[in-house]
């Protein structure tokens, strides 16, 4: 296209996006954008990189093809743009196929501006086929430091727009854009982006961020700390945690010290998820508790606080994540919690070990290559049936299969119209594995950057900038380094009490019970409890009735939809309802009394296992009146569960019966690595007679809830059988491979 002047341009910015002028350093990039170059551009998160690829977008006559791993951000910008009139769309994971498909339609007929899409998608044979008939003007690579295998969130799927980049014209524009690239990562972009590529590096420092830093002895003082002085901290912000189960537990904790705060984590349906970005824009909570997965992408400019209850891999991670705050300008709070306390057997701080254990399991072992391979040099695989024969969780059979094909030991190959397997190279080179061992000794040496983070007593803001390469001419004043109050956790008697009530009263839930919806209206019910019926509106809960809804407390459309719902939810669902566990299985030590039972020989359970799944029952159950106890049959722990079952239905005074037996061997669950084979290890591996639970209300004891593949598949039988109501209820929940 023709060369435009800024004055141009910013002319156009004005009447499109409704934004007076660019920043300099972002009308350098859109001029050499504008003239079909290729950029890279690192500039810190709230800069505006987004502008310097979507007006761009609106000016070229063809399509622009994002690639993000956000699935937020692709929502927020979509529909930001589409309220401007720019035609913008997206493709991943959330949407249906016919979604996507027509997605697809649209923008080979040239009805699509800006299109985005997950770089997983590339596997999809529709996307590929399509790439080849668009008329496309530009390609962004978004969060570019994902495509480097030395950067600090390295996407094997992203490799593959390095092949599409490639294979483009040289004078069609591609933009990377990242806010975390050391030297060594921006070289490696350069490298394989290629062709007449000019890096664009800003200012990284964010003089608006207020860093403090908090060490501690216990994960009790973290909890303690948030109680007393949350509320005391201006707007609202996050929490991030470093696991699902800990965004669970914070946010209960919060809740039960009468702070508004909720839980969000990449495990929740695309549903919840997208209510709680809605909640966080709306600043309906003091706090959202989260892993990471909340804040890339969202554009929210007054998030005014960003606590860590646990310290981040690197100081990479650290500056894109306290980056989503304070975008503004305005003065934000960035605390960061380190537990220092040191284990007596290996003398590790205690916050080190999470974040060495994610480090250490990043990359499958040597012998789970050589499974695969050995797999597929047998016949071609799918990645399911892969996952199943070699017993492989997907992100490591993911892992596995991008570094197979890098060493150009597999390929993929198309089978039939929709079906993708993976081939053997006939005499391939052998597995290389001198760079997995290069890499995980540069990501510890991060680590070690980011605890020495928190002992540093440089300016903190100068100690992130220069670990990302970034010399900037600044004074910083903005951290308790230099003229910050140091924070401390102070005890406080009351505060401490109410924390030992609330570990004694809080029990991890088993969510069991099926759900009925009807696609497109928001509405699904459920029977979360016996005789209970929940309505939710956008997955969230907006009436609780007993037995039956009552009707007239929505629209007269919402109603008939829900009569509906009523009707298929009596005669399809599973009779299975939510559960509750006594404990986690790691963080407690039911853990290793449950261990010591099972593994080593330790005899029954102890009587505190059954004294604190008792006081589950008496807190969540008395009301209920249950006709039969049954238990889990055993695979190889012997009669452990069975005597724990007839102690505890002596106690509360419920028939117990021992009918519920296996028809054929199974496995124990936690030797198996994906859901596939979990599920598969129990189909049909149950019975009972059926005039034995037929219109009973039975309560269901298991020792330990892993996936949850064995209470659902019991409770199917059971419920084929005519049982009334099965409720579970286990000793522990497990946080994720602690068994």
């Amino acid at each position: 296209m023709e060369a435009m002047t800024r004055v141009e341009a910013e002319k156009r910015l004005k009447t499109i996006f409704g934004i007076e002028h660019f920043y300099d350093e972002q009308w350098k990039a859109i001029d050499r954008i504008l003239r079909g170059e290729r950029i890279l551009m690192i500039e810190r998160t709230g800069f505006g990189k987004s502008l310097c690829y979507q007006f761009p977008a609106t000016q070229f006559p063809g399509i622009t093809v994002i690639f993000s791993p956000l699935i937020a951000l692709m929502r927020d910008q979509v529909r930001s743009l589409n309220k401007k009139g720019i035609s913008a769309a997206y493709i991943n994971s959330e949407q249906s196929q016919e979604d996507n498909t027509l997605v697809i339609e649209k923008a080979l007929k040239g009805e699509i501006k800006i299109l985005y899409i997950a770089p997983e998608r590339q596997e999809n044979q529709e996307w590929i086929e399509a790439t080849r008939n668009m008329n496309l003007s530009m390609v962004v690579i978004d969060e570019a430091h994902t495509i480097s295998t030395w950067g600090h969130d390295f996407r094997p799927a992203f490799r593959r727009i390095i092949n599409l980049v490639q294979l483009l014209p040289k004078n069609l524009p591609v933009l990377a854009t990242t806010a975390t690239a050391t030297k060594r990562v921006q070289r490696d972009i350069e490298e394989q982006i290629g062709g007449r590529l000019t890096t664009i590096r800003g200012n990284l420092s964010r003089e608006n961020l207020y860093l403090q830093v908090i060490r501690v002895n216990s994960e009790d003082e973290k909890m303690i700390w948030l109680a007393s002085n949350i509320v005391n901290l201006d707007g609202t912000g996050l929490i991030y945690t470093g696991t699902r189960v800990d965004t669970e537990i914070y946010a209960h904790w919060l809740q039960y010290c009468g702070i508004d705060a909720i839980d969000y984590n990449a495990g929740y349906d695309a549903d919840t998820r997208k209510e709680v970005e809605k909640g966080l824009m709306e600043n309906r909570w003091k706090c959202i508790v989260s892993t990471n997965a909340l804040g890339m992408g969202i554009d929210k400019p007054d998030i005014r606080f960003i606590i860590h209850t646990q310290i981040p891999a690197s100081p990479i991670h650290y500056y894109q994540e306290i980056g989503r705050a304070g975008r503004d300008g305005l003065p934000t709070r960035i605390i960061l919690f380190f537990n220092e306390n040191k284990g007596k057997e290996d003398g590790v701080p205690a916050d080190y070990s999470l974040p060495y254990s994610f480090i250490e399991s990043s990359r499958p072992g040597i012998k789970k290559y050589e499974r695969v391979i050995d797999l597929l040099k047998q016949e071609p695989l799918s990645e399911r049936e892969i996952m199943k024969r070699a017993n492989l969780k997907q992100n490591q059979i993911r892992v596995i299969k991008a570094d197979l094909i890098d060493q150009g030991i597999i390929k993929d190959a198309q089978y039939g119209t929709k079906q993708k397997k993976y081939e053997y190279q006939y005499k391939a080179n052998e597995l290389d594995v001198s760079k997995f061992e290069e890499l995980r000794k540069a990501k510890i040496k991060d680590l070690d950057s980011m605890v020495n983070y928190v002992y540093t007593d440089m300016p903190r803001m100068e100690y992130l900038c220069k670990f990302l390469d970034s010399d900037e001419n600044s004074v910083y004043t903005n951290c308790d380094n230099t003229n910050l109050k140091k924070l401390e956790v102070e005890y406080d008697e009351e505060i401490s009490a109410k924390l030992e009530d609330f570990r004694d009263s809080y029990f991890p839930k088993l969510e069991l019970a099926a759900h009925t919806l009807k696609s497109g209206t928001g509405l699904k019910i459920r029977m979360p409890y016996p005789n209970v019926v929940e309505v939710l509106r956008n997955n969230e809960v907006v009436g609780t009735y007993i037995n039956k809804i009552n009707y007239s407390e929505f629209s007269e459309e919402e109603a008939c939809v829900l009569r509906d719902l009523s009707d298929r939810h009596q005669h399809n669902a599973s009779r299975l309802t939510d559960g509750y566990a006594a404990s986690y299985y790691g963080v407690s030590n039911i853990g290793a009394a449950l261990h010591r039972s099972k593994y080593e020989g330790g005899g029954d359970f102890p009587d505190f296992l059954l004294k604190k799944t008792l006081s589950v029952f008496g807190k969540k159950y008395r009301e209920i009146k249950f006709d039969l106890v049954l238990y889990v049959p055993p695979t190889h722990s012997g009669d452990l569960v069975k005597n724990f079952a007839i102690k505890f239905a002596n106690t509360i005074k419920v028939p117990i019966s021992h009918s519920l037996i296996k028809t054929r061997e199974t496995e124990e669950q936690k030797i198996f690595q994906n859901s596939y084979s979990k599920q598969d290890n129990v189909k049909d591996a149950f019975t009972i007679e059926s005039e034995l639970v037929r219109g009973k209300t039975i309560l269901l004891i298991d020792d330990i809830y892993d996936s949850g593949a064995t209470l659902k598949e019991i409770g199917k039988t059971l419920a084929e059988r005519g049982a009334k109501w099965i409720v579970p209820i286990v000793i522990a929940k497990t946080v994720g491979g602690t068994l």
